[in-house]
């Protein structure tokens, strides 16, 4: 019981360190455009992120990225420590990035270290790693490292094409002044995506942890059953998530602000909006995806529009590295902690 309350309590602390690590995906452009002051952008993006509950629980009527979250490693091969693990090595490399201003992927992250932590505890066993991992949710998420960027980057260079055509003949004083009350509404929609994907990855773990809990005692418990008997789990998740975008992230928002291309009012409407529709369209199927990753590729989408020569492809290669590098580090990190915790427990 202890092990799982100290899990609880770890998965909240992510939950909150995600939403000042990623805070900078709702409010970047807002604040690089002068919409918003800092403070005032990171209470909008906070409220957003915590009605996306609301909206997740009474009109979409379900938590499916936090299902597939729970159940990307098999059941055989989940346990407290495992899951303990995989929180810690999370932790400390969202820590490690939040530090160096690298907008990884806090998703990943969290899968990473899950799978890394379910490898070493099944190394004991006779059955292979290779079927630790439940292939049918890893690997969606696997291909939407890519195609989830991608996806951002080809909807906001359509968007901002449009825009541009439709408002060509357009006071460019008047135009500016609408576009910049526009971002409101688009920061709000990227909030409300950011809200939904990324706090049902921690309702995921702490899932999964109730979940084989609950079933060492005797009681079978499935995903949909737990959500409904512990409904303070997705509420306290997204409740997190939005204090901690209160905290900023100051040094990630000047990487997506700034460093990847400049972004107006214009372009920051049609980066946000094009991330929001990615992250509704893969809650809508369940694939949990990086925010950090789809606004990236927004922002590039939209630069690219300009010129090629107006995105800063160095700074955008550095970003693809980490993106590569977040699952398999945090994995790494994730065996060394599952044998440090097994240690101190004696399993």
């Amino acid at each position: 019981m202890t092990l799982l309350v100290l899990i609880i309590i770890l998965a909240f602390i992510f939950d909150y360190i995600n939403g000042f690590h990623d805070a900078a995906n709702s409010i970047a452009t807002i604040v690089s455009t002068k919409v918003l002051t800092p403070f005032q952008a990171v209470v909008w993006a906070a409220f957003f992120n915590f009605l996306a509950f609301f909206i997740s629980k009474y009109i979409v009527g379900e938590f499916k990225i936090g299902n597939t979250i729970a159940n990307t490693v098999h059941v055989q091969f989940i346990t407290l420590e495992v899951i303990l693990a995989g929180l810690l090595a999370a932790i400390t490399w969202n820590l490690i990035t939040w530090w160096f201003g690298i907008p990884s992927s806090s998703s990943h992250t969290l899968i990473g270290g899950f799978l890394g932590a379910a490898i070493a505890h099944a190394h004991g066993f006779s059955q292979a790693g290779v079927d630790v991992i439940n292939y049918a949710k890893v690997v969606p998420i696997f291909l939407f490292i890519f195609c989830a960027p991608l996806i951002g980057m080809v909807m906001a260079f359509i968007i901002t094409i449009l825009i541009v055509h439709l408002f060509k003949r357009s006071n460019p004083f008047k135009a500016e002044t609408w576009f910049k009350r526009l971002q409101l509404v688009s920061s709000a929609l990227l909030s409300l995506g950011h809200g939904s994907n990324d706090a049902q990855k921690v309702m995921g773990v702490v899932g999964a942890a109730i979940i084989y809990y609950e079933n060492s005692k005797g009681h079978t418990l499935t995903f949909n059953e737990f959500v409904n008997e512990y409904a303070w789990v997705p509420f306290t998740s997204f409740l997190c998530i939005g204090l901690g975008t209160m905290s900023g992230g100051w040094k990630i928002v000047k990487t997506m602000g700034t460093r990847i291309t400049k972004v107006t009012a214009l372009e920051g409407v049609s980066a946000e909006t094009a991330g929001a529709i990615t992250l509704f369209l893969t809650e809508k199927i369940g694939i949990p995806v990086s925010t950090t990753h789809t606004l990236s590729g927004s922002i590039i989408g939209v630069g690219a529009t300009k010129r090629l020569s107006a995105v800063r492809w160095g700074v955008t290669v550095n970003l693809l590295w980490a993106w590569i590098l977040t699952i398999p580090v945090s994995a790494l990190m994730a065996m060394l902690f599952y044998y440090i915790v097994s240690l101190i427990t004696g399993r």
